[in-house]
């Protein structure tokens, strides 16, 4: 028997020689039967993977190094206090928004501020710019194309000096995305793990069933879900308050900040039936992070708190900025015909 291999070239089988007479096999029937075009090795590899590996990313993640600093900084905040778990967990949110994220706004604002007061100086400075380059392209016989290109490049290394010499580069002001989001990820992981029984206390107590009896009101038991939907709802108008005090915060929105602030209204939206799905200790330093964010963002409007964290003054601050959202907030949507 021979077999072919490739460029055509034929070669005997093993064990068979030709001119010999192999063991005869019965017929395969072959109707309704289509042959695998998978190689066997493909197939090995196939049947070899496990139906549990898709999740191997979210396993990865649950047991790192930053989700189990957050559990261990819950499980020392719960013995610590000796507060239930529900108060546990409303301390850590306080101290974690009041210690970290707190700082980092009040600094994304003092950047902002010195970048919103480099304006006057940047206009000044591309209209001059502008008509140097025109007087230049005149001169020089320059095309549209090049005349704008030499002014964007002259007008982004002009800004940039300006940046480097108030320290004020914008990239800066994005320190406290790049640090709240992440802890708010790994703080959400740890208390799932403590929710489903994947973590344990030094003493040995589940903590999963210290959370089932470490509720208040209406959520006793804070592995289960929220059925009332009282905190997801919460969550989602929370958020969406925190939007809306943003988008009135500023005037003459482009077409992009519009898009994002309507993103992010969708997002808010979409946390309301998310949180119902999930147990009610994540739901609960949810809630507890939007409202202190919704308190931090009111507090770095006033005056006297941005005066103590040397928030430099700017054209568009007001003495008196409660009373104006207030009133910009009743005009949009109260008074609106």
């Amino acid at each position: 028997m021979l077999c072919r291999l490739g460029g055509g070239r034929l070669r005997p089988l093993p064990g068979l020689q030709p001119g010999a007479r192999g063991p005869r096999f019965a017929p395969v029937p072959t109707r309704g039967v289509t042959p695998s075009v998978l190689p066997a090795r493909a197939v090995a590899s196939v049947s070899a993977v496990n139906p549990g590996d898709a999740g191997g990313w979210y396993e990865a993640l649950a047991a790192s190094a930053p989700v189990r600093g957050a559990e261990d900084m819950l499980l020392a905040a719960h013995g610590v206090s000796g507060l239930p778990w529900w108060g546990s967990i409303l301390l850590t949110t306080v101290a974690l928004r009041g210690a970290v994220t707190l700082p980092l706004a009040a600094y994304q604002h003092y950047i902002l501020a010195k970048v919103e007061n480099l304006k006057p100086e940047i206009q000044n400075i591309a209209q001059h710019l502008n008509y140097e380059v025109a007087v230049r392209a005149k001169q020089l016989g320059w095309s549209k194309r090049v005349a704008r290109f030499t002014y964007l490049k002259n007008m982004q290394r002009l800004v940039s000096e300006l940046y480097v010499r108030d320290n004020c580069h914008p990239f800066k002001a994005t320190v406290l995305v790049w640090i709240q989001l992440p802890m708010w990820i790994f703080m959400s992981v740890a208390l799932r793990n403590f929710s489903t029984g994947a973590t344990h206390s030094e003493a040995g107590f589940s903590v999963q069933e210290q959370l089932a009896t470490g509720g208040v009101l209406w959520i006793p038991d804070l592995t289960a879900l929220d059925s009332t939907w009282i905190l997801p709802i919460c969550i989602g108008a929370i958020n969406l308050v925190i939007v809306e005090i943003v988008a009135l915060q500023k005037v003459g929105m482009s077409r992009f900040q519009t898009g994002v602030t309507h993103f992010v209204r969708g997002i808010s939206v979409l946390m309301i039936p998310i949180a119902a799905t999930v147990p009610s200790s994540l739901v609960l330093y949810w809630f507890c992070s939007s409202f202190m964010g919704l308190s931090q963002n009111l507090l770095l409007r006033s005056p006297r708190f941005r005066q103590f964290c040397r928030i430099p003054l700017t054209k568009g601050d007001s003495d008196t900025p409660y009373k104006d959202l207030f009133a910009a907030f009743y005009a949009k949507y109260i008074s609106r015909k």
